[in-house]
């Protein structure tokens, strides 16, 4: 049961994980990378779509690979959906984060602090004044398209590197590295940007037999 938990382990995870992308840039033009990402972000209000997702080893190896769909209203609510290979759902009501895993009948809850906040689809559903004052953020253009790379100016964060790629003023694919050097790319389709999503996406309603793990940092 440990070795199919380790295997499976955390939707939350799989939300954080992305390949970053290494940038150098004088601070001058960190500043207009800032400013230009925060013209992307403010006036993102919601965000629907269907993701793909690749788990890369440090050396390049597919480690695993998941699909699923995704909602994200602002402030601080996300709804993340793996469905394959194994079915998991992260959800944010604002307060807490719940990482449910239905094959396991588990649900871990953690709140709504700094750490827990910084993964990668919960930074889209913050604002983009604590987005860049909380990392360096450099820009480059490749094949059309807008790279924004943020290197967090804490260590208390889940990855070292995060890269926002957007077509025009939709943001299509998420990269990030973590520490031990994993990677992960998330690239998304089918996407709708500001549209009416139904509140009640965001509540998380136990289901009845589920252990629950309340988690603190």
């Amino acid at each position: 049961m440990r070795h199919t938990h380790t295997r499976r382990t955390s939707s939350l995870a799989l939300a954080a994980s992305a390949l970053g992308l290494t940038l150098s840039a004088p601070n001058v033009w960190a500043n207009e990378a800032a400013e230009r990402l925060t013209e992307r972000l403010d006036p993102l209000e919601s965000y629907h779509a269907t993701f793909e997702q690749k788990i890369l080893g440090g050396s390049g190896e597919r480690l695993q690979s998941a699909h699923g769909e995704m909602w994200l209203s602002r402030p601080g609510m996300l709804r993340w959906e793996v469905e394959a290979p194994y079915s998991q759902v992260v959800v944010s009501d604002g307060s807490d984060v719940y990482l449910y895993d239905p094959d396991l009948e588990q649900v871990t809850i953690q709140a709504m602090d700094n750490r827990v906040s910084h993964t990668p689809a919960l930074l889209l559903s913050g604002s983009a004044a604590d987005l860049t004052s909380s990392y360096d953020v450099f820009y480059e253009q490749e094949d059309g398209g807008d790279i924004f790379t943020l290197i967090p100016s804490s260590a208390d964060t889940l990855f070292e590197e995060l890269s926002m790629v957007f077509n025009g003023q939709t943001l299509t694919e998420l990269w990030m590295m973590d520490s031990t050097g994993q990677r992960t790319a998330i690239t998304f389709s089918n996407i709708t940007r500001n549209g009416n999503i139904d509140r009640s996406l965001f509540d998380f309603d136990i289901p009845q037999g589920t252990d629950v793990i309340r988690e603190t940092f």
